[in-house]
């Protein structure tokens, strides 16, 4: 990871208690019925009834996946009572097209929450979370997960976020720009609340989850966004859940480049 850790600078995007490359689009809100609708799956993960929130989507009509940090309070570095958290799925301007309360969540077995964000901490960001009760609804169809991804590939985003809690937003194009041990270093437009924003590629035509958003920070003097890659992270929670996933293999698209996964040229601190 020593690799990884020199001109970056890393703050956590969890909003508890309380640019990027050349073809990068804007943030646009998702504020009427029909903007919104084929988004519904994504959804704010409430905490304590609203102190805090991270952003969830749901990959079954059951399993969400969110960042795994969300879980866990900042004050008490402790895991979340799951009784405190709730999916408001497609939630837009004080409505969710559905809400249910949590019955098990799970942060990857190999994360460790601790108050210092390392390049560790950011490779197994993530945390699935399974409904007290499916939601069942032609209106909100879970996505499918994504192959892993290549440098340079472009990607979309639709998140929650400080200043902009109450709609969700979409930001239809930015890119991969880095992709190194498993962390994929992103044009993405985020900010606190954004934790567990599904990334999506759209490579196949469809909305497909390659990430989800684990922290912002500065790289090279631009505001970036940090996710690792989900689809071999999801196999470890394969049995607990049964997701009928794919086993990762550890092979990468023969398109990426050789020098993809070295010396980028970057290095965390403390935010």
């Amino acid at each position: 990871m020593e690799v990884l850790l020199r001109l970056l600078s890393i703050i956590l995007c969890v909003f508890i208690s309380s640019h990027s490359a050349a073809e990068t689009s804007r943030i646009e809100p998702l504020s009427t019925l029909d903007s919104g609708r084929e988004w519904s799956a994504v959804g704010r993960l409430t905490i304590n009834g609203g102190d805090g929130f991270c952003t969830a989507s749901m990959i079954t009509s059951t399993l969400l996946v969110t960042a795994a940090h969300c879980l866990f309070s900042p004050e008490t570095n402790k895991k979340l009572d799951i009784s405190l958290l709730e999916f408001q799925a497609g939630f837009k301007n004080g409505r969710a097209e559905a809400y249910r309360k949590i019955r098990r969540a799970s942060p990857h077995p190999g994360y460790q929450f601790q108050s210092k964000v390392t390049a560790e901490r950011v490779t197994t960001d993530l945390a699935v979370l399974e409904l007290e009760h499916p939601i069942q609804s032609a209106r909100i169809p879970p996505f499918q997960i994504a192959d892993v991804p290549i440098q340079g590939q472009a990607v979309s985003v639709v998140s929650y976020a400080r200043g902009r809690s109450e709609v969700p937003s979409y930001q239809e194009i930015c890119d991969i720009s880095e992709h190194q041990q498993g962390i994929l270093i992103m044009t993405c437009d985020v900010d606190f609340g954004a934790s567990g924003s599904p990334v999506f590629d759209f490579s196949n035509g469809y909305p497909r989850i390659v990430s989800v958003v684990s922290a912002m920070a500065n790289f090279k003097g631009e505001k970036v966004s940090l996710g690792a890659e989900l689809s071999p992270l999801l196999t470890a929670f394969k049995d607990e859940y049964s997701l009928d996933i794919e086993p990762y293999t550890g092979v990468v698209s023969q398109n990426m480049p050789s020098n993809a996964r070295r010396n980028i040229g970057a290095k965390f601190s403390k935010p």
